[in-house]
């Protein structure tokens, strides 16, 4: 797909990819750091793949985004489809489902050393601290 075919989706479009997108990598991230366990795994996967952790990477991610990527993930925080999950507040989840969008655009833009990029930082921000 390319990058204005994309763009022109709904932000609940590309963040409904993006969720999927961002749990696979958090998933492959986590069997190559060695996690084998099934429930461990499945814990360290919700911990990264929650309302709350996606907000806090994505606050933290903001100054090394461009433009036209701070506009996707400001289209998909604004976004009101969805139900807010009862263990999320109304900000986390927006903001979630801003980086969402955002790993769904790059993803059907075939944008995967960006994709990689800022997936890189938000492992920085979640496991480095």
């Amino acid at each position: 797909m390319e990058e204005q075919e994309a763009r022109l989706l709904s932000p609940g479009l590309l963040a409904y990819i993006g969720d999927s997108i961002y749990e696979v990598m958090a998933r492959d991230y986590l069997l190559k750091k060695g996690y084998r366990s099934l429930n461990e795994l499945h814990q360290y996967t919700v911990k990264i793949v929650n309302a709350s952790a996606q907000a806090k990477a994505l606050r933290k991610l903001e100054a090394s985004l461009s433009k036209k990527e701070l506009s996707i993930v400001r289209r998909g925080r604004n976004y009101k489809g969805g139900n807010i999950p009862a263990n999320s507040s109304v900000i986390d989840y927006r903001m979630s489902t801003g980086l969402e969008a955002l790993f769904g655009y790059h993803y059907l833009s075939g944008n995967y050393e960006r994709l990689d990029f800022i997936w890189e930082k938000i492992v920085e921000v979640l496991f480095e601290e």
